[in-house]
C-alpha cells in the first residue's frame, strides 16, 4: 500500500504528551491519514469503540489508566492493530504489552520513516487476516516458502530444515512483520512447558539465519528486537 493510498484511514493516538501528539498529527496528516487524538486512556477506549480506526498508537504512560490496562480493555472486543509507544527503560512493560496482544512497538524517540513503516505493516497484516487465508506460497526477498509442500527455497535452491526449524519459520511467517516475544515463540513452537527456555530459541534462530541469510551475523530478514524477541521482515522491496 502506498502512503497516499492510506487516505481516509483513521489512526487514533492515545498519548498525553502534547509535543508527541503534535508531531504525530503533522506526520500522519501529511501522509493521508485521518488523525484522532486522545489524552487519557478512558477517552482513548471510548474513541476506539466509536470510530473503528485502522490503527491505534498507544502510549504506556497515561495519566489516568495504565497503558497496559487500556490495551487489555480494547483487546476484549477488538482486533484493531495496536502500536505501543514506550521509553527505552520500559522494556518489561513492552514485553508484557506484546504478550497481551499489542502488534508492535516504537521506542521514543522514533523517526518518521520507522513510524510509517510500522503502520503500513500493521495495516497489511490486518487486511491479510481479514480478507483471505494465508497463501500457500510466501516470498520474502530471496526466500520462497511453499507451505503446502513444506518446501523452502533460497535463490531457487532447496534448503533442508529440521522439523523444529520449519515450525519456527512457519510461526515467524504467520506473524511476519510483527514482533514476537521470546515467550510467544517458545509457546507456539515448543509448547507451554518451554516458555522459559530462551536458549532453545537462540540456537534455532541462529540455525535459521545460517541457512537462509546471506550473512548470518548481519541478518536482513530474521531481525532481533533486543530484550524482547524477533521479527521476520515484512516490508516490500
Amino acid at each position: 500500500m502506498s502512503e497516499m493510498a492510506a487516505s481516509g484511514s483513521t489512526i487514533i493516538v492515545i498519548e498525553d504528551e502534547a509535543p508527541i501528539r503534535r508531531f504525530l498529527k503533522t506526520t500522519l496528516s501529511a501522509h493521508g491519514y485521518h488523525f484522532v487524538e486522545a489524552i487519557t486512556g478512558e477517552e482513548g477506549v471510548l474513541k476506539v469503540a466509536s470510530l473503528n480506526p485502522s490503527v491505534v498508537i498507544l502510549d504506556l504512560g497515561l495519566p489516568d489508566i495504565d497503558g497496559l490496562e487500556v490495551l487489555r480493555q480494547i483487546r476484549e472486543w477488538s482486533t484493531v492493530p495496536i502500536i505501543i509507544l514506550s521509553a527505552r527503560e520500559q522494556e518489561g512493560d513492552k514485553v508484557r504489552a506484546l504478550d497481551d496482544g499489542a502488534d508492535d512497538y516504537l521506542t521514543k524517540p522514533f523517526g518518521v520513516a520507522e513510524l510509517l513503516a510500522r503502520i503500513r505493516a500493521s495495516v497489511r497484516r490486518a487486511n491479510r487476516h481479514d480478507t483471505s487465508e494465508e497463501p500457500a506460497i510466501i516470498e520474502i526477498g530471496s526466500i520462497r516458502i511453499d507451505q503446502a509442500k513444506r518446501l523452502v527455497l533460497l535463490n531457487g535452491q532447496e534448503v533442508h530444515l529440521t522439523p523444529i526449524e520449519y515450525k519456527l519459520l512457519a510461526t515467524l511467517v504467520k506473524y511476519r512483520g510483527r514482533v514476537l516475544t521470546h515467550n510467544q515463540l517458545l509457546k507456539e513452537v515448543w509448547g507451554l512447558g518451554y516458555s522459559e527456555e530462551t536458549q532453545y530459541l537462540r540456537v534455532y534462530m541462529a540455525q535459521l539465519r545460517k541457512k537462509l541469510e546471506a550473512d548470518s551475523t548481519n541478518p536482513e530478514y530474521f531481525l532481533t528486537e533486543p530484550g524482547v524477541g524477533y521479527r521476520l521482515k515484512d516490508e516490500p522491496s
